[in-house]
């Protein structure tokens, strides 16, 4: 009963998700007649399909490089009313199938090469193949090669060469053999062999590359020294026996690993369904004939097959999940003529192409997954390798970790494969922050516990390599040194000598002693010895601070220079006589005879060249010639130093600087109040004691006899001191775990000077172990990857407590303070003061002056006052006077309160009101 409920209720779930949805989707296919794997396995797929909706082809085979055949193929399938069309395409026809597609909304999957496209309805099985044929090159560090290419598949692989070729200085011999002859290729190679071009890219469809590679054999250009990359994805699908029997090496890619669980299983499904179809044919003994007269058999799919399957698969997965999502795309609408003007697109051909990009799963070409532009993502291409002893896989290449070479070992076949049947143990030292214990490490176990530099070093490498590890942290906490007496290692290197540990993962110096006695790999970071003291308290700017952008000298210089061109533009106006000129009176008024003025006085002409100076000007101006030169003079001098000034003034009052005690290792070693010292066990006090440099030979000297020692036991011991010492103790230690330090909370250290010396921390294993060659070649691809700076980057400066930039510089960028410019208020304060005391004094001078000349009267001094400071103003009078500032004769302007007035007493001693005259 309950078998009977279960198929009712899938029955009607099935009616009610497909109820408007069509059973039977019509999709086209296209195919040259070339191609007739590709057509056989088109087939093939399609019966492999159970679930609904069921997919029916129109297939039409059609001259693909034909772009009338092929447009009057592409509209007639079209307005068959076909969901998406399966086919190829040449170099002749792609921009026209891609524009038909735009305008149209009809999705077109194909297995050709790549192009750059904007079109979305264009879906790329194949994946691009120039980033990888790149890394390859680089792999075998080629610097000139032959670049062997068939323009009929396009030029974007070529033009990434060219350009990565014009980054890297690569010689590139470009080379197109599409219309080449026998004759062509005999000459081509002839030509290459004479300029001794043994380095060869070949990129070609199959077919093609077939012919150049038995070109190739047939004028004996595969012997030794020969090397080919083949820029296809189907290195198994060719014959290279004969290359192999020459010595040439070839290198290529396969997309198809058959190897694999699906491929495997696929593979043997299309054997079995070949083996049905052509019963006359003896599957274990395949004859050449077999493939001339059963032109759709082959024994095992090519590359361009296996993305035709996918491409099936690849409609099938979206047709079901539209299916389920219960999406309706019977409808077509007015769609249907192609070459209707205006075009009319498909409505549901977004909803079908949307649901194509979104298929993902594993197929014969591995992961096949699309990015938002219709092209494959997330793929990986295997890079093989054919040389006189055979083929093998020699790494991998994929989108994130480009080219991951694979170690083999030559020696021995099998090293690789016993590399993953034991755990290593690596050997590490707690160290910020290269080794570090988690906040709640006791929450996890084994290698979970710890974080840091070398923890992610140590998984990348082993990922790389292939192995299983176990990290501990060696037992004395020391990084390696023989002891002197007794002759043993101690540390991380005697772990690695007396076989407790497989390798060493740490900041361990690469050095000579150590070298004799284990094996190092490649450094994954360099470093030297640096100067760690404590952060010096930042200088406190002057009050007039404002003027350190210029010289006191300067300043000096310009004073006089100001002075100086006062009295000459004093003199050159009293001597020039266009200088001088009549002043106009108002209108009214008498004129009096040869009444002329010169306005630039001592004191206009101080007032004039300050103006200047300051920018400012002034209402007067030099009328005569000679006049003008001294006034243009002083302003082109005005405009060098004021701009200089402002230009340097910036600097000196948004930087704050930082007196440093020493700034070198001279300087430690000719002093005596700053102590120093090293690690007690570590390369930088060997450093030290094996130097022949005198000034290192005096450091050691000291540092040896000094009282108390002034060596500590970690490096932790050795911050602490320096930030205890108050500035008098300097340690010595590598510049990397330095600059860690001074990006540390309380951000009060920091490095001084350069590197002492140069050199690098590498992994260490012992003396001929078979990890040696693995373990160098994964740090120079994590060198390559650029992985080694991202990590230092994360660990030093991203997690870094001091801001960004850390210590570096000793000048720090920051906002003004009232220190920087208080010299400036002060000057301004000083100058109001002054105004109002000149003020004081003048008006004090004129009253007393004029209080004498006026003989028979009287001045009050309470009415001069209140008089002075009234704002209205009566007519002035000219009279007769002393000569003014102008060099005229000039009334005197006073007062109300200064004219003369009688003086009238009364016996009261009271005194009357002046009178306005």
């Amino acid at each position: 009963m309950q078998h009977i409920f279960a198929f009712f209720c899938t029955s009607f779930l099935g009616a009610v998700l497909g109820a408007n949805f069509p059973n039977n989707i019509q999709i086209g296919g296209l195919f040259p007649n070339q191609q007739s794997q590709e057509h056989a396995a088109f087939r093939f797929a399609l019966s492999q399909l159970t679930e609904p909706p069921k997919l029916l082809p129109q297939i039409d085979i059609v001259n693909i490089s034909d772009s009338f055949e092929m447009t009057y193929t592409f509209c007639s399938q079209f307005s068959k009313g076909v969901y998406a069309i399966f086919g190829f395409y040449e170099r002749r026809t792609v921009n026209m199938l891609t524009s038909f597609c735009g305008a149209l909304h009809v999705c077109f999957i194909t297995p050709s090469f790549p192009v750059e496209t904007s079109n979305q309805f264009v879906l790329q099985l194949r994946p691009e193949l120039q980033d990888a044929l790149i890394s390859v090159i680089e792999h075998y560090s080629w610097q000139k090669f032959v670049y062997i290419y068939d323009a009929d598949r396009g030029l974007s692989v070529l033009q990434k060469v060219l350009d990565t070729a014009a980054e890297k200085n690569w010689q590139v011999t470009a080379v197109n053999i599409l219309t080449t002859t026998e004759e062509g290729y005999r000459m081509l190679f002839q030509e290459l062999e004479k300029k001794k071009e043994r380095l060869v890219v070949v990129d070609c469809e199959s077919e093609r590359l077939n012919i150049i590679l038995n070109k190739i054999i047939k004028l004996e250009k595969n012997g030794n020294g020969y090397h080919y990359i083949l820029a296809n994805m189907g290195f198994m699908d060719i014959d290279l026996t004969k290359f192999r029997e020459s010595g040439a090496n070839v290198t290529g890619f396969q997309l198809v690993n058959y190897t694999d669980t699906v491929p495997a299983r696929i593979m043997q499904q299309w054997r079995n369904n070949d083996a049905r179809e052509h019963p006359r044919v003896d599957w274990k003994r395949p004859k050449a004939s077999h493939l001339k007269n059963y032109p759709g058999l082959h024994f095992s799919f090519q590359y361009t097959s296996a993305l035709t399957y996918d491409g099936v698969r690849v409609m099938a997965e979206a047709f079901q999940n539209l299916r389920r999502q219960r999406i309706d795309i019977s409808r077509r609408g007015n769609a249907g003529d192609c070459l209707a003007n205006p075009a009319v697109p498909w409505g549901q051909g977004i909803d079908i192409q949307r649901a194509l990009q979104q298929v993902r799963f594993e197929g014969l070409s591995g992961n096949v997954q699309f990015n938002e532009k219709g092209r494959r993502t997330n793929y990986t291409l295997h890079v093989i390798e054919m040389k006189h002893d055979g083929i093998r896989k020699i790494g991998y290449w994929n989108e994130d970790e480009k080219l991951v070479p694979i170690a083999v070992d030559t020696q021995s076949g099998n090293e690789s494969t016993s590399l993953q049947n034991r755990t290593y143990i690596v050997t590490t030292i707690l160290e910020d922050p290269y080794v570090m214990l988690k906040k709640n490490a006791n929450q996890f176990e084994g290698n979970e516990r710890y974080e840091g530099y070398c923890v992610e070093l140590a998984a990348e490498i082993a990922k790389h390599v292939g192995y299983h590890y176990r990290l501990e942290i060696v037992r004395d906490g020391k990084y390696g040194a023989r002891d002197p007496d007794t002759k043993t290692w101690n540390g991380m290197v005697g772990e690695l000598v007396y076989g407790r540990a497989d390798v060493a993962v740490a900041p361990l110096t690469i050095t000579l002693v150590r070298e004799e006695v284990i094996d190092f790999s490649k450094p994954f970071m360099s470093l030297g010895i640096s100067i760690m003291i404590k952060k010096p308290q930042k200088s406190k700017p002057g009050v007039f601070s404002f003027l350190d952008p210029l010289a006191y000298e300067i300043w000096m210089c310009i004073v006089f220079a100001y002075i100086g061109v006062s009295v000459v533009l004093f003199l050159v106006s009293r001597f020039s006589p266009y200088e001088w000129h009549t002043e106009e009176f108002e209108e009214g008024r008498d004129q009096p005879a040869n009444d002329q003025t010169n306005e630039f006085g001592i004191f206009n002409s101080l007032w004039f060249s300050l103006g200047a100076f300051m920018q400012q000007g002034c209402d007067i101006s030099p009328r005569s010639l000679s006049g003008r030169i001294v006034g243009g003079v002083w302003w082109f001098f005005t405009l060098i130093i004021i701009s200089s000034y402002t230009a340097n003034l910036a600097a000196f009052l948004t930087v704050e600087r930082m007196v440093s005690p020493i700034e070198s290792a001279e300087d430690l070693a000719k002093q005596t109040e700053i102590a120093y010292g090293t690690l007690e066990a570590g390369s930088t006090k060997e450093f030290f004691r094996r130097s022949k440099i005198a000034v290192f030979e005096k450091m050691w000297t000291y540092m040896k006899s000094a009282e108390p020692s002034v060596f500590v036991r970690t490096t932790e011991e050795g911050m602490i001191r320096v930030r205890k010492s108050k500035g008098k103790y300097a340690y010595l230690l590598e510049s990397t775990m330095n600059e860690y330090i001074e990006q540390r909370k309380p951000c009060d250290t920091m490095k001084v000077g350069g590197n002492l010396d140069s050199k690098g921390y590498g992994i260490a294993t012992p003396k001929g172990s078979a990890l040696r060659n693995p373990v160098n070649l994964a740090v120079l691809k994590l060198n390559e990857q650029g992985l080694l700076d991202k990590l230092k980057n994360k660990w030093w400066y991203d997690k870094g407590e001091c801001g960004s930039g850390g210590g570096d510089s000793k000048d720090k960028t920051s906002a003004l303070s009232l220190s920087n410019v208080a010299g400036v208020f002060y000057i301004l304060i000083g100058g109001l003061g002054l105004a109002m005391l000149v003020a004081l004094i003048e008006f004090c001078y004129k009253s007393r002056s004029e209080s004498k000349r006026m003989k028979g009267f009287c001045l009050i001094p309470q009415q001069s006052i209140n008089e002075a400071i009234r704002t209205s103003t009566l007519p002035r009078p000219a009279a007769a006077g002393g000569s003014g500032e102008n060099g005229r004769v000039v009334s005197h302007d006073f007062p109300k309160s200064m004219q003369t007035i009688p003086c009238m007493s009364h016996s009261t001693g009271m005194s009357l009101g002046a009178t306005g005259l």
